[in-house]
């Protein structure tokens, strides 16, 4: 069993390939770019069905589980409640309990 020259062209191709992929990250680059293009909502938005469609298609399949909550998200959250009187209504801690006598 021989390897013939096409051989080792496949497999030198193939590392090489790999290792392009490895140091240039092209599913990132379309992760960075698909959510950069979905949070700043602004051309995106003009450019018609079928660039919002390849957007959508792109954040789908580099981030499935953000995806799928993103429907369920209603708005923004509700601001906390805050308490005016904090201070009458928080629990003593032992420097409030003063000095013993």
């Amino acid at each position: 069993m021989t390897m013939h020259l096409t051989d080792v062209l496949a497999i030198v191709s193939a590392l090489a390939g790999g290792y392009l992929a490895g140091r240039l990250r092209p599913w990132r680059r379309l992760a960075d770019w698909a959510v950069d293009q979905i949070r700043f909502a602004g051309p995106w938005v003009r450019g018609g069905r079928g660039r919002q469609a390849t957007v959508v298609l792109a954040h789908m399949l580099t981030a499935p589980r953000t995806s799928l909550r993103a429907p369920a998200a209603t708005g923004p959250e509700p601001a906390p409640v805050r308490d005016p009187d904090r201070a009458a209504h928080r629990a003593p801690t032992h420097t409030d309990q003063g000095e013993p006598t």
